[in-house]
């Protein structure tokens, strides 16, 4: 959050994964119980932390108050109604209120392993205190109870930071936050940018912070400049440390990322800033202001997902009208995150992998076309066609789950579009938001048969409409009769990696 965000937000406040493929895929438990964003309501909801421990979700986020409030819940979709439970009440000198974006992190530290709950307070006048704090838990529940290890001094003389998490790398770990430039405010010109420092022991920073990452781009100066909200996402060997970009107080606050490129994280130079934003609005779906994050993985360790605050409604700013939502992400072909498009909250998606622990599987893959083998299923502004050298990669690749409608069969849903599927709608197939209807769930069912024209390749026919099978025509995608041997060959698919 900004400086002038915030006094804005208190004034308003006070006013199952298939890879097809002819080898054996690599399988995850199947899908958890659905759910609809947001995943938590206001008030308090902006800035939030999720993370999944032992079999339970824990979740965290701005009160805006001197309580530090956790949710916990077994499932994804149950944390909406989760009771909050006060884990710690401020009473140090000039940390009594604002409690910012709390950031959860189990850690090595003097007394063994335990949990380091990060967040921003200062007094009771919004916003110009604001200041690092930590706790530890006495054990490893991240419900605590916490004792105060105290502020973390980032800045020179104790000056204004917010928004901190912890960062490991090679076994290090660095504490990432943001400040303003030499301390100097919106108001004379400055500029909020993101800092790093090591981290001697959980709550000790080895020196003053040095600037990473500064908002030069067009794209983060929206209202005012402004990088906040770090936070680590790896994969591969990578380290992307991504952050919130653009004043919070509009509907074009969103996400950005940095790649560690070189081999200091405390220097500046061995950052690379990712050119355009990872992660922005979608007024198609009525989201804005998509930002502030953190990531999670599913309970069996095989999907990544985000959760983030947004508006429903662009004149919202960064007060209490923001509510917390999450979704699955996907990664590019050339390593490197794609947090997808945020979805409407009228969509019903899959709750993250194995969070049931249900039997069963579910795969990454794409659909290749028999006759036409350079070429395979794919969604181009939400309408379906084959082509070959699909750009972006992920418009072609599905997650082949258990089908809505009938577990027996099969639905289709974009890796890139959460919870989106294939399905037919006057006979046309289309990549649509699951409405959570009977008919779209029948509409995007199929049955995978023996291929029609070559019996080691699949079939699909319509749950609904069994006497029509998913083919292409004019490389366009649709549900047919089929009479003729090209009919055959049309509508013949090989489910490959």
């Amino acid at each position: 959050m900004s400086l002038r965000s915030l006094v804005t937000a208190l004034l308003t406040a006070i006013a199952v994964v298939v890879t097809v493929g002819a080898g054996p895929a690599p399988s995850s438990a199947a899908p958890g119980a659905s759910f609809q964003n947001p995943v938590v309501g206001a008030p308090n909801s902006a800035d939030p932390w999720l993370g999944y421990h032992n079999g339970s979700y824990y979740y965290a986020a701005t009160t805006w108050t001197g309580r530090v409030l956790i949710r916990k819940s077994p499932t994804l979709a149950g944390l909406r109604t989760a009771a909050e439970t006060t884990v710690f009440t401020m009473s140090q000198p000039n940390a009594v209120s604002n409690m910012w974006a709390p950031s959860l992190h189990l850690l090595n530290g003097p007394n063994g392993q335990r949990w380091y709950l990060y967040y921003s307070a200062g007094p009771s006048a919004c916003c110009g205190g604001q200041r690092q704090h930590v706790l530890e838990s006495a054990g490893t529940d991240p419900m605590g109870p916490y004792t105060y290890k105290g502020p973390l001094i980032l800045m020179p003389g104790n000056g204004w930071s917010i928004d901190g998490s912890v960062m490991t790398v090679g076994g290090v770990n660095y504490f990432v936050y943001s400040a303003f430039n030499n301390n100097i405010g919106f108001e004379n010109g400055g500029l909020q940018s993101l800092y790093i420092t090591r981290l001697t022991n959980p709550w000790t920073p080895a020196a003053l912070g040095t600037i990473i990452s500064e908002p030069t781009l067009a794209w983060e100066r929206v209202g005012n400049p402004v990088n906040e909200g770090p936070y680590v996402l790896q994969r591969g060997g990578r380290t992307f440390l991504t952050y919130s970009a653009s004043y919070c107080g509009t509907p074009d606050y969103k996400i950005g990322s940095l790649e560690l490129t070189g081999s200091d994280p405390l220097s500046r130079g061995s950052w690379t800033k990712i050119a355009n934003p990872l992660f922005q609005r979608s007024d198609a779906n009525g989201v804005y202001g998509p930002a502030h994050h953190s990531f999670f993985k599913s309970p069996d360790g095989t999907e990544d997902w985000i959760v983030y605050h947004a508006n429903d409604s662009a004149s919202q700013g960064c007060g209490t009208t923001r509510t917390s939502r999450a979704q699955r992400i996907s990664w590019n072909a050339d390593g490197t995150p794609s947090l997808g498009v945020p979805v409407s909250t009228t969509t019903v998606m899959a709750g993250p992998s194995g969070e049931l622990g249900n039997p069963g599987a579910v795969t990454v893959q794409r659909l290749q076309s028999y006759n036409f083998p350079d070429r395979y299923v794919r969604h181009t502004n939400y309408a379906t066609r084959i082509d070959a050298n699909v750009t972006p990669a992920l418009d072609s690749r599905f997650r082949v789950v258990a089908g809505l409608a009938d577990s027996t069969a099969v639905s289709f849903e974009s890796v890139n579009f959460p919870g989106h599927y294939l399905r037919h709608n006057n006979y046309v197939l289309r990549l649509e938001a699951n409405n959570g209807s009977a008919t779209f769930r029948q509409d995007a069912t199929f049955r995978q048969v023996a291929g029609l024209a070559d019996a080691a390749w699949s079939s699909f026919r319509s749950y609904n409409f069994p006497d029509r099978y998913l083919r292409h025509s004019d490389y366009q995608l649709r549900i047919d009769p089929i009479a003729t041997a090209a009919d055959r060959a049309d509508a013949t698919f090989r489910r490959a990696s």
